[in-house]
């Protein structure tokens, strides 16, 4: 038999769990189901489901080549796709994840461009202020800001942003302006533990980095919390230079110790490893990454 015929019954048997089931959806009589399901397993030496009188379940091996198995055929469905123009137009579902605020202020904008020039797509954006595994948890395409782990990732890199400390000019007219991390000792700091910033804060001076601990008087959970704290005047926060471009460039807030900031940290799109993209994928990834190049506030 067809040894992708073989993986689509087995497929639909073990999602289903029920080989009547399987029937129904794939549209076959129970026994050709029950004959591909052997077949199969006669030809790769291993059993592959266990079956009662009421359940059918993966063994271990089973569900390790179930896994596979899906892979191999989206990977089959989506070159056949690409090879006869069926998504020249993209459609279908797709599902985005990218940090809070930058999905917020530069990822959205993106996204209702996209729902707008292909309408027969639907997206699910979801923004979170932690580093999201796409592949565990289903994302087809993901923004990252940071330095990139070895990963079997697809990534294109589009834009850099810094790590920088902000506060308001009627702040930094009470207060002073400080001229060296040494002297944040004697501000009132507002600290946000969003995502992966703590209390330390990094610098690098006179081409060394070095790490202060400090002593916040607001600690908020949202960056947002933090902008406004400072917005309002009430003392110096570290952002990430994209969540408060609008505002410096506003004149609400204004960047302090710049001589003494940590290295540019880079923005990539990725999305999972594939030889074949589904053209939904790719125009989405095209158009956002053309809106993220051409945005002067992260290049």
């Amino acid at each position: 038999m067809d040894q992708l015929h073989l993986m689509r019954v087995y497929v639909a048997v073990a999602e289903e769990q029920g080989f009547s089931a399987a029937s129904r959806r794939l549209k076959l009589s129970p026994p050709a189901i029950t004959r591909a399901v052997a077949a199969l397993e006669n030809h790769l030496g291993i059993k592959l489901l266990n079956r009662t009188t009421r359940h059918v379940r993966t063994t271990d091996a089973g569900a390790r080549y179930l896994e596979d198995a899906r892979r191999i055929l989206q990977d089959v469905n989506t070159a056949n796709e690409a090879a006869v123009g069926i998504n020249d137009t993209p459609t279908g579902h797709l599902s985005v994840t990218a940090p809070a605020l930058f999905g917020q202020k530069y990822v959205m904008p993106g996204i209702l461009e996209y729902l707008q020039t292909y309408p027969e797509t639907q997206v699910d954006a979801v923004f979170l202020d932690r580093v999201v595994n796409l592949l565990e948890e289903g994302f087809d395409v993901g923004v990252r800001i940071g330095e990139l782990p070895d990963s079997t990732l697809r990534a294109r890199r589009v834009g850099t942003v810094r790590m920088v400390l902000v506060a308001a000019p009627v702040y930094l007219g009470k207060a002073g302006i400080p001229q060296s991390p040494q002297e944040l000792a004697s501000h009132t700091l507002i600290a946000s533990t969003a995502g992966s910033l703590t209390q330390d804060w990094q610098f690098i001076d006179l081409g060394q980095k070095k790490t202060l601990r400090i002593q916040p008087r607001l600690t908020v959970t949202t960056n947002q919390g933090a902008i406004d704290a400072a917005r309002a005047g009430f003392g110096i926060t570290r952002l990430i230079s994209y969540q408060i471009a609008g505002e410096v460039s506003r004149g609400e807030l204004k960047i302090v110790l710049e001589n003494y900031e940590p290295a540019e940290m880079p923005i990539h799109i990725l999305h999972r490893e594939s030889r074949f993209s589904s053209n939904k994928i790719r125009s989405f990834i095209d158009l956002l990454a053309q809106r993220l190049l051409n945005d002067e506030a992260i290049n």
